[in-house]
């Protein structure tokens, strides 16, 4: 197959273009007058999205173990723009993630669905302090043979885990499970110097950047400024809710191509108003904006990742950096770049086709056309 008369998106910009796929595989990139089987009339061909923090959808929860929401999500994510994701567990106790992680071991992708492309465990290795809506009974030292155990259970799978690095046994747990996955600092009180401990042991990147951690001030710089000054890739919700776009803009312009997009999603997205449950806890979506029940406290999101393009390029985020930030950045952070998150001979043929307003018009998952 070979869709041409594209705006291809190639090595961080657009050219014009054709795409060839063989096999599921990108086989060439070559001039925009090519023969082709799908005339894209102009249209931004970019990579899929990666979605590396997302909890759930349609009122489905990886955290829930349940075989038949997994589908549910996939389609979901798919229809936004998402080929691949990390399905994201929250913190509970082990006997409740161990079920989870067989779940996802065992799932299949629905033709119309998104890929699992692995696990983000965020907790249960969080402060107390800035646990947000996960569950404080749950909460659990850092724990490298816990973490084995759950990544077995797994088959393997945990890309990401999410550590409070001020916590007891934090740093040689982050030692050790570096050498597995990527370790991301959040939930967490750090300062500068425990937060570059972390990063000096082997961390590499920061789960939902400015929420669940310290303010970034001019005394005290937190994780933030370790983040930045390490050269981690860093997460950023964007619906509009939880960060200022000015802080967005900011963001983008301390951090360039470590910047991460995510959706931070829970089972709330795609569904109306009311009242869900997240980790065990009660929470409430009005107007699209999901806090634990009868508190001001942001629980995730109810976004998605093309609604989030939409959100950045709004706020004044150049096109191809939020590309960037939506593709390569999240597959380089979790170590999968060798496989997507590029437009590239050799890389897999996920792949999306974006109109001018920048909305969706095809999904092709492994050169498939699923949407």
């Amino acid at each position: 197959m070979i869709i041409g008369n594209a705006n291809v998106f190639v090595d961080g910009k657009f050219q014009k273009g054709s795409v060839a796929v063989e096999n599921g595989v990108i086989t060439a990139i070559g001039p925009a007058g090519w023969p082709c089987d799908v005339d894209a009339q102009g249209k931004y061909l970019v990579p899929g999205f990666i979605d590396v923090h997302t909890h759930g959808a349609m009122n489905e929860d990886f955290s829930d173990g349940k075989p038949e929401g997994l589908p549910a999500m996939s389609k979901h994510y798919a229809a936004h723009g998402v080929t691949s994701f990390l399905a994201t567990t929250m913190t509970l106790k082990e006997e409740v993630l161990t079920p989870a992680m067989e779940t996802i071991r065992g799932f299949v992708r629905p033709a119309d669905g998104a890929k699992c492309a692995g696990i983000h465990l965020e907790g249960p290795f969080l402060s107390y302090a800035k646990r947000g809506a996960q569950a404080a009974e749950n909460l659990h030292k850092p724990d490298a043979e816990m973490f084995h155990r759950l990544n077995a259970a797994s088959g393997g799978q945990v890309r990401l885990v999410t550590v409070a690095p001020e916590e007891e046994g934090a740093i040689p747990f982050i030692e050790e499970v570096s050498k597995v996955c990527t370790v991301s600092i959040g939930h967490t009180t750090a300062n500068y110097e425990t937060a570059m401990a972390a990063y000096a042991a082997g961390a590499s990147h920061a789960t939902h950047l400015y929420n669940g951690m310290p303010s970034l001030l001019h005394r005290e710089p937190g994780v933030i400024a370790a983040a930045l000054d390490s050269g981690a890739t860093v997460e950023l919700i964007c619906d509009g809710l939880h960060i200022h776009p000015a802080v967005i803009r900011a963001t983008h312009r301390m951090f360039g191509e470590k910047l991460v997009i995510i959706s931070d999603s829970l089972r709330c997205a795609g569904m109306p108003d009311g009242q869900y449950e997240l980790g065990g806890q009660p929470i409430e979506m009005k107007n699209g904006r999901a806090t634990l029940l009868g508190t001001d406290t942001l629980a995730g999101s109810s976004s998605n990742l093309l609604q989030e393009l939409q959100n950045v390029v709004s706020f004044g985020l150049p096109l191809e950096d939020a590309i960037t930030a939506l593709t390569s950045a999240p597959a380089k952070a979790v170590r999968l770049d060798h496989e997507i998150g590029s437009i590239a001979v050799g890389k897999k043929a996920d792949l999306l086709l974006l109109t001018e307003n920048l909305e969706l018009d095809s999904v092709y998952i492994d050169g498939n056309k699923i949407i």
